[in-house]
């Protein structure tokens, strides 16, 4: 470090104080009772300000460079702005010892020998605070939050932003030692935190941690690094210096001089850092660098020292002839001025020289003045240890001292201090482990101009001459040079044996031996050698002459090679013989071997060239700048050198250019560089190229233009590669080439007109790649002219074209089915079933057809061609029957699975209906669905292997259907609350339901309905006995809450009416003329003739009908022809005869013995007696059939295998109608009125526009 003098003024009076601008522009000084305002570029004085009547002792300036303030012995203070003007006075009781702004929110404190101010623009008066003794100066904290006194007593006050006293710090001297000034060092927290980043860097810290954890012996090692050594060899200067231990400390640091000559550190909580440190004179002033690095200390030794911020001394900045009452440094600046008893004004620039160490990539330099850092500048791998992993590693060293000189070689660094020379050495032999510890330390005070260390020696410089000591400091030899040494480097040798090169000034160059008093001379050259250094196999030596000249020679024939302008260093490849870098002027220059220089672009000076890695010292930082070796690789590629391009290659090129050399090779069919680049790049492809061109050479292969034809077609030249196929016979080869890329209109002009054969397999390949490349329509174009339809057909299917489809299916010949088979699939797939069927008619596949129909439900069209082709039958009913059951139309897929054959399926779709009808309480779909059942199983009955079981279901399910069909009235009228039914019908369906139910009752239909509806219409209708029956049977059963209220009161009433039943209601056998009770115990039947009673299918009375069997022999047909013949008989007298009474008119039969011998034979058989309980059947023969008439029998014309029945009406005036589809008889009346209501047969559901039976 050395201070060079900028300007020097000098005032008429002593000097107290000075302050800066922020921007450094100007000096503002204390001088006699004015304001001296400089220019700091210059010197120039710009003005004095006047507004003090009395010296003045003090000035600053606030931070945001607004304003600055003055105190003076006149007691005022002025606020000054930054134009100079003054704005603001007010005054204290006594002088004005110092002043000082916030930094961070510009308030002004003001301190006189018995208070102190604080006074900010926001207040319109000074707050003012008492002090026990004499204020000499303050300082603010960087934070702004807490101002520090310095009292005249050797007591420092600290207090906050409001003047309330918070530390009290008492030093041991009192009063004896006043404190004359006092600071804080102004980096913060966060700014001393990047500071330490960029001093140590973060991997250091990883380092620090990892061996924090270690076992305690090693701890050592940790301390090493951080120069713990030193601290470990002089234990007297442990707690001298403030240590960085946590991160308080690295904020609101205060340095205070005394009186006492003592300079000491104190935290912002009061405690000391390390101890005092003597000075040795008075301090008058004490200042810090801007960021804090440095302290400026001035007094009454007249001259201003240079401390770290730790306190340890650097040195002289300046000698003055007077006490120095002020210095402060320039904000952001190595520049420092200076102010005096005797009123001069000096101005310096500190100028910090680089002292550092470098061998091959292992690099110290001098830091803070008082640090060494160690670094690797190329170290790239990672250190591992105990399973951590940690980045290339960067150490410090603490000295504690002002290093003056660095020496590195190999594992040994020696750093000469002020009094001594250490001499450290590595823990280990691995080159990622970077701590050192100290190994020799010689305590003697050496002057030198250069430093050198080896193994076991380190080399002084001095002037002419060179002096080698051991590491106890023992000089062993020392060599006499004829002019001043220039230049000194270690070239390497065996421990002890090392050899040195020398430059001197006058161009003699030397190679010298430790172990040797006698220097060995190279060459002499005629100009002075400020660089020189030799390349890795010693047969080179480059050395820079004071002309900037690069000069190259041959050491063994002490020739001149070559020589190049403009360089100031010059360093040889250590891994390349043939390759040197140079610079000068701002470039980089890069010659290889002896080809042209290559210039770029490089502030600073090269020091070291390693590989790739250029080592360059710029100002006062090294780096490790990587260049690549592009030009001189390309400069051995010019001349085909391929193995010389890829020794340089090696050195480190960008992946472009390994490639680019990988190819120039690959093309001059140098295989083996070839294959050594594509592995460097990782091209497999490549080298799978190379693998089979080298396996093809093992087996004989001698043919270069088919090796080079494989090359070019890898690199992308192909018609340069067909050409070679070609000319070595493989055009096969090049149309393979052409049409794997694609390039079918190259491989068409390289076919030219030839066989028809390859043309049509290399459109087949085209219309392959149009398809892969998503260009389809064209792929099917190709497709069809090539005569692959599958392909053309099944692209145009995938992406829906109809219309293609639709060309291509009409121009196929019936006779490709495989083809058009797709395209109908497709036309199906695509929702156009026409084109479909148009396609399946063509080539006659009807099958098909049918399931097309079946699919796309056009049933019409499928039952057209049912009806054409009966073998298709079930292949259309019994989808349309599915389809009809899956829409809820179950009837009428009962009827198709009917029509279909599939009489099981129709049967179980049936019971399935009924089965529901009945548990959803629809009894009148039930009943239908039961008569469906039934006619069902009269038509299976047909088979005569299940007609009696059919038969059997028949009878059952017509029963069933006849009650579900009565009771549906039932339901009706007990569930809802108005009723469609007279009670004359509910009470004869009633009577009806309570006659067939003798045995078990079927599922939903209830008793407890029935004999409520039985009990409620026969006593409103006067059949007193048999509701009082019905009543008697709901008490043993289980009636529901709804009824038991009515039925309770119904069988408490129904006691108070007569115990018979209206002689009205009493039903008649038209047989016999029987009175059959209400209650009959034989059913539905008379309990005299046992014929059974034929009832109406609405109202449920008993017609006046007697079924009648024909006698043996007489066929249906026979019978139906004799009953149209309709005989003429006797007319007859009238036998009616009219009473009239007084409440009623009555017609009356009058049967008489003598009616008995009527003319009409069937009346004959009906009055025949009755023997025996059986039931005798009326019989008839042909003369009573002949004799009857057409419109007095009904016949239910049953379908086979059961016989008709016949039916004759006795009051052939009294209508009757049956239904001719379901057999059942009604009074034409009634049923006349409910086809109307219908417009279907209220039974079977037969619609009356259906002409079928």
């Amino acid at each position: 470090m050395r201070a060079v003098l900028t300007w020097r003024d000098k005032a008429e009076q002593c000097i107290y104080d000075l302050a800066f601008k922020p921007d450094g522009t100007q000096l503002i000084l204390a001088a006699g009772n004015r304001l001296l305002v400089y220019d700091t570029s210059d010197g120039t004085l710009l003005q004095p300000l006047k507004g003090h009547k009395d010296t003045v002792y003090c000035v600053a300036y606030a931070k945001d460079g607004k304003r600055f303030a003055s105190g003076s012995a006149d007691k005022s203070v002025i606020i000054w702005t930054s134009k100079l003007e003054g704005i603001l006075k007010y005054t204290h009781n006594d002088s004005i010892q110092c002043v000082s702004y916030n930094p961070v929110t510009h308030q002004l404190a003001s301190c006189s020998s018995n208070d102190f101010g604080l006074w900010s623009p926001e207040q319109k008066s000074v707050s003012k605070h008492k002090s026990s003794s004499k204020i000499t100066c303050c300082s603010w904290t960087n934070d702004g939050q807490y101002l520090a006194l310095g009292m005249f007593n050797g007591i420092i006050s600290i207090r906050n932003k409001n003047g309330e006293e918070k530390v009290k710090i008492e030093r041991p001297g009192c009063s004896l030692s006043p404190i004359w000034s006092i600071c804080w060092n102004p980096s913060s927290r966060w700014e001393n935190f990047w500071m330490n980043r960029e001093n140590e860097d973060a991997e250091e810290v990883i380092v620090n941690r990892y061996f924090q954890e270690i076992p305690s012996t090693l701890k050592s090692a940790v301390y090493s690094s951080q120069g713990s050594e030193a601290e470990e060899e002089e234990p007297e200067e442990e707690d001298d210096s403030p240590r960085d231990d946590d991160s308080e400390e690295h904020n609101d640091i205060l340095a205070v001089a005394d009186w006492g000559q003592k300079l000491s550190f104190y935290q912002l909580s009061g405690k000391q850092i390390g101890k005092d440190r003597s000075l040795n004179f008075d301090p008058c002033c004490i200042s810090y660098f801007t960021k804090g690095e440095y302290i400026l200390l001035g007094g009454s030794d007249k001259q201003v020292s240079l401390f770290t911020k730790d306190g340890v001394r650097l040195g002289t900045v300046g000698e003055q002839n007077s006490w120095v009452w002020t210095c402060k440094v320039k904000p952001e600046s190595n520049y420092v001025v200076v102010g005096c008893q005797d009123g001069t004004i000096s101005f310096y620039q500190l100028i910090f020289s680089t002292v550092h160490g470098l061998y091959k990539d292992q690099y110290a330099y001098r830091d803070s003045m008082t640090d060494v850092i160690v670094q690797h500048l190329i170290t790239e791998q990672k250190g591992k240890r105990d399973g951590f992993f940690f980045p290339p590693l960067t150490v410090r060293i603490k000295c504690k001292e002002l290093v003056k000189k660095i020496a590195i070689y190999k594992n040994r660094l020696a750093i000469q201090l002020p009094e001594k020379i250490l001499i450290y050495e590595l823990y280990s032999d691995d080159s990622s482990d970077m701590h050192y510890r100290v190994k020799e330390k010689i305590v003697k005070k050496f002057e030198c101009n250069l430093l050198v260390v080896c193994a076991d020696h380190i080399i002084l410089c001095q002037e002419k001459r060179l002096q080698c000591l051991s590491f106890s400091g023992v000089k062993e030899r020392e060599w006499q040079m004829e002019s001043l040494i220039r230049y000194i480097k270690v070239i390497g040798g065996p421990p002890g044996r090392e050899g040195l090169l020398v430059g001197l000034k006058n161009g003699q160059i030397l190679k010298i031996f430790v172990d040797n008093l006698f220097a060995i001379v190279l060459l002499k050259q005629a100009t002075a050698v400020r660089c020189l250094d030799m390349s890795a196999s010693r047969n080179k030596l480059a050395v820079v002459d004071e002309n900037d000249t690069c000069l190259v020679y041959d050491i063994h024939t002490k020739e001149l090679l070559f020589q190049e302008p403009n360089a100031n260093s010059v360093a040889w490849n250590t891994q390349c013989e043939d390759m040197l870098c140079f610079s000068g002027g701002g470039y980089l220059n890069i010659k290889a071997s002896t080809f042209p220089v290559h210039q770029q672009k490089l502030q600073g000076f090269v020091v070291g060239y390693n590989g790739s890695k250029i080592f360059c010292l710029h100002v006062f930082s090294m780096s490790a700048v990587e260049v690549p070796q592009s030009a001189p690789m390309y400069q051995y590629l010019d001349r085909k050198m391929f193995k010389e391009a890829y020794q340089i290659a090696c050195l480190g090129v960008t992946d472009t250019d390994w490639r680019e050399l990988a190819m120039e090779a690959l093309e001059g069919l140098e295989f083996d560089t070839a294959k050594k680049a594509f592995t460097r790049v990782q091209d497999l492809r490549y080298l799978e190229l190379i693998n089979s061109i080298e396996e093809r050479k093992k087996r004989g292969e001698t043919n270069n233009d088919l090796f080079l034809a494989d090359v070019f077609s890898y690199q992308g030249k192909f018609h340069e590669a067909a050409k070679l196929y070609r000319r070595s016979g493989h055009e096969n080869l090049a149309l393979d080439m052409y049409t794997d890329l694609r390039m079918f209109e190259y491989a068409k002009d390289f076919l030219g007109s030839g066989d028809p054969k390859e043309t049509k397999m290399l459109i087949t390949k085209q219309a392959d790649w149009a398809r892969n490349i998503n260009e389809p329509k064209a792929a099917v174009e190709m497709y069809i002219s090539a005569g692959e339809h599958v392909k053309a057909i099944e692209i145009s299917g995938d992406h829906g074209w109809v219309d293609m489809l639709i060309d291509i299916a009409r121009k196929l010949d019936k006779a490709e089915r495989e083809p058009l088979l797709m395209c109908a699939h497709y036309f199906k797939k695509l929702d156009n079933p026409g084109y479909a069927a148009e396609t399946y008619l063509k080539i006659g596949d009807l099958k098909s057809l049918v399931q097309l129909h079946v699919e796309t439900q056009r049933w019409d069209e499928a039952f057209a061609l049912g009806e054409k082709h009966p073998e298709f039958k079930d292949d259309i009913y019994v989808p349309y029957a599915q389809w009809l059951a899956e829409n809820d139309r179950f009837e009428e897929a009962q009827k198709a699975f009917h029509k279909a054959g599939r009489q099981g399926e129709a049967v179980r779709v049936l019971e399935q209906l009924t089965h529901n009808a009945v548990v959803e309480s629809r009894f009148n779909d039930a009943a239908y669905y039961y008569w469906m059942l039934s006619m069902q199983c009269l038509d299976i009955a047909q088979d005569p292997a299940q007609k009696d079981a059919m038969l059997s279901k028949f009878h059952h399910f017509q029963h069933l259907a006849e009650l579900y069909h009565g009771y549906h009235a039932i339901q009706r009228y007990t569930e809802e609350p108005f009723s469609f039914h007279l009670p004359e019908t509910l009470f004869n369906i009633s009577r009806f339901l309570l006659h067939s139910l003798t045995k078990d009752t079927p599922l939903g239909i209830s008793k407890v309905n029935t004999l409520f509806t039985l009990a409620k219409q026969s006593k409103a209708l006067g059949a007193y006995k048999l509701a009082r029956h019905a009543y008697d049977k709901l008490q043993g059963l289980q009636i529901p809450s709804r009824f038991q209220k009515s039925i309770e009161l119904g069988s408490l009433t129904i006691r108070s009416k007569p115990f018979h039943d209206s002689e009205e209601l009493v039903p008649l056998c038209y047989r016999c003329s029987t009175n059959n009770p209400l209650l009959n115990n034989l059913g539905n039947v008379c309990i005299n003739c046992r014929q059974p009673f034929v009832f109406s299918a609405s109202s449920y009375e008993v017609l006046h009908l007697v079924e009648f069997y024909l006698e043996e022999g007489i066929t249906d047909e026979e019978a139906v022809s004799l009953i149209d013949l309709e005989a003429p008989r006797h007319k007859r007298e009238n036998k009616w005869q009219e009473i009239t009474s007084n409440n009623s008119q009555t017609l009356r039969l009058d049967e008489t013995v003598d009616s008995m011998g009527d003319d009409d034979p069937f009346t004959a058989k009906l009055s025949f007696e009755q023997g025996g309980s059986e039931f005798v059947p009326v019989v008839v023969s042909r003369s009573v059939l002949r004799s009857m008439s057409r419109r007095d029998v009904l016949i239910k014309r049953w379908p086979p295998p059961l016989q008709w029945q016949y039916f004759r009406s006795l009051l052939p005036d009294a209508s009757i109608t049956m239904c001719p589809s379901c057999f059942q008889m009604f009074h034409s009346e009634d049923y006349e009125l409910l086809v109307l209501q219908h417009t279907c047969c209220p039974y079977c559901r037969r619609r009356i526009d259906d002409p079928s039976p």
